[in-house]
């Protein structure tokens, strides 16, 4: 194993540059972070944020070695080791189960378009990551990070005192860790954007249709996205890369046609706040941040004006208050989901949200730690979408989010982007289908990391990534965690 070159904080680009420099491989790479793995989150603080390893991720790395002297490189991606959060389908020797133990002995029929995609690029796919049990969507009151499956991920700037942040905890503690360079993460609402702003690492939420949404378990068909987490815009940007393409299986990809192909590294400019305007929504989305985390964000829009953007504040989204999150996700998660179980594989306890809902019963000891109110709820729908309530908060939630929400206000002061607290915003951006982009922006008293949120309108991932990474350039501000 060279000793060269030091993975801590190491960028895909620092990684590549070794290869180039041959001080290093992808297989001493995917060692030195399976090594990692075993001594910070099996043993020492025991993080707890990876739940299996790819049996064949050494083979795949030698594989790739092989490819890049022979052949030359793929892409960016090429020998870079991936996790993937544990909702997301594999077809090699790893199980998709959400974290529930229903679903621990089920392997996948085919890879998720996504992970097609990432292999395609030549990434190498270490393994799965523990995650808050059905993403978050399976009753009130559980802790972000806990799993039935893989138990509870701890966060590793302070594992005993803060939250992880879900429901993409595991890949965001992955990442922050030094366990892997980039991971991907899925958000519903907030689930990328939470754990990457408490675990002060970089997420990006794309647009609904830049990535597709086939192989992922699902919870809302409106909703659901797969987003890529790094520790650099930069990193960012390049795994969002091998990540999207039109899919057949999944109608919204059409409509990111014209990004197919797209190099986002291309938007990253260190002039990147210039001459732009940035609104700072306050009414609503400051009101449940302390003081402390407002001298956070007050410093940060200084630097950010500072720079050369011009920042428009207040302005007023009066829509947001209004949208409600649970009701249009409790409907869609009964129909998308028995679809999704309904073609697993025979060996598989459960085929039907009913089915999962009897077995937690059965084994209530351990699945019903923090119970299944969630899941008992989106039960008792008709699964055909065809309740009034339903239609109604749909076409709502999209009018308050886009028409009445964000589209008006950026329409009217001519902006390129929204700022939000944490992940403060992700509801209205959620249902909108919007993008956003989370950054660092400084830790607090009780070392809690403390991120800020870009947002935009639909496809504007590029101008996001600008912005991004002109901020995080300008201001430097992550620092690993002390394992």
């Amino acid at each position: 194993m060279t000793q060269y070159f030091k993975v801590e904080e190491a960028s895909i680009t620092d990684i590549t540059q070794g290869f180039e420099k041959n001080i290093l491989s992808s297989k001493e790479l995917v060692l030195m972070y399976l090594e990692r793995i075993a001594q910070y989150d099996q043993k020492g603080p025991k993080l707890n944020s990876v739940l299996e390893i790819n049996p064949d991720a050494i083979h795949i790395a030698e594989a790739m070695d092989y490819e890049r002297k022979t052949k030359g490189l793929r892409s960016q991606l090429h020998g870079i080791p991936v996790l993937l959060k544990d909702n997301i389908d594999t077809e090699d020797k790893m199980h998709t189960s959400a974290g529930s133990l229903a679903l621990k002995d089920s392997y996948a029929n085919e890879d998720a378009f996504l992970v097609k995609q990432l292999r395609k690029a030549g990434a190498i796919i270490l393994g799965k990551t523990n995650m808050t049990e059905w993403a978050n969507f399976m009753t009130e009151g559980m802790p972000a990070g806990y799993s039935s499956r893989g138990g509870q991920v701890l966060n590793p700037y302070d594992p005993k005192n803060l939250t992880p942040g879900g429901s993409s905890s595991g890949s965001g503690v992955a990442v922050s860790s030094n366990f892997v360079t980039v991971a991907v993460g899925t958000e519903t609402s907030g689930s990328v954007i939470s754990p990457s702003t408490e675990n002060s690492i970089v997420g990006l939420k794309p647009t609904i249709g830049l990535i597709s949404r086939s192989g992922i378990i699902p919870i809302s068909n409106s909703q659901d996205t797969a987003g890529p987490m790094g520790k650099t815009v930069e990193d960012v940007a390049i795994l969002l890369n091998g990540m999207t393409g039109i899919d057949v299986k999944d109608p919204i990809t059409q409509t990111s046609k014209d990004y197919v192909g797209i190099d986002y590294t291309t938007f990253l400019n260190r002039k990147g706040l210039d001459n732009v305007r940035i609104g700072v929504p306050r009414n609503y989305f400051f009101d449940s941040i302390t003081t402390e985390e407002v001298k956070v964000i007050e410093k940060q829009l200084d630097a950010i004006e500072q720079a050369g953007a011009t920042i428009i504040d207040p302005i007023e989204i009066s829509s947001a208050k209004d949208i409600h999150s649970k009701i249009v996700m409790l409907y869609e998660f009964k129909p998308t989901l028995n679809a999704y179980l309904s073609k697993l594989k025979e060996n598989v306890p459960i085929h039907s949200l009913e089915e999962l809902i009897n077995y937690n019963n059965r084994y209530a000891e351990i699945m019903l730690k923090y119970g299944q109110t969630d899941l008992i709820a989106s039960e008792k729908t008709s699964g055909t979408l065809t309740e009034l309530e339903y239609i109604q908060s749909r076409t709502k939630d999209l009018q308050l989010s886009t028409t009445e929400g964000i589209d008006k206000v950026m329409n009217k002061h001519k902006l390129d982007a929204l700022i939000f607290p944490s992940y403060t915003g992700v509801e209205i951006i959620a249902k909108a289908g919007y993008p956003s982009i989370t950054v660092p922006a400084g830790y607090l008293e009780n070392k809690q990391p403390f991120g800020i949120t870009f947002a935009g309108q639909a496809y504007s991932e590029g101008k996001l990534l600008q912005i991004a990474y002109a901020y995080e350039q300008l201001t430097q501000i992550r620092k690993a965690p002390q394992l």
